[in-house]
């Protein structure tokens, strides 16, 4: 018989302070994971997994969440058995200036010219 969960489920976030800017680049290289990111940044709050627009199935969407995660990118929290997703916007302007709003920009120019 399975325990009853008495402790919510938690997610593990890295300190941004420990996030070089490799790794954020190397989050943000990959075109479903930036479509994420626009998504994210274009809500009017925290996204559960399944309500995402993507080309790609649920199990490699849960990658994509989880290399952005890793990167410091976004944060995922539980409510209820909802996994929602928020975009970590002032903590990436903090540590990195300008990036994440660079980055955003020249992928919605990109998408605009194919």
């Amino acid at each position: 018989m399975a325990r009853p969960r008495t402790a919510p489920r938690t997610v593990d976030h890295p300190d941004l302070a420990d996030v070089s800017l490799q790794q954020i680049l190397e989050a943000l290289v990959e075109p479903v994971r930036r479509t994420l990111v626009a998504q994210l940044a274009g809500a009017d709050e925290d996204m559960s997994c399944g309500t995402f627009e993507t080309p790609v199935s649920p199990s490699t969407l849960t990658h994509h969440f989880n290399v952005l995660r890793e990167a410091g990118v976004i944060r995922q929290y539980y409510v209820g058995t909802t996994k929602l997703n928020a975009l970590r916007a002032a903590d990436m302007e903090e540590r990195f200036p300008g990036l994440l709003r660079a980055v955003m920009t020249a992928s919605a120019a990109e998408a605009t010219r194919t």
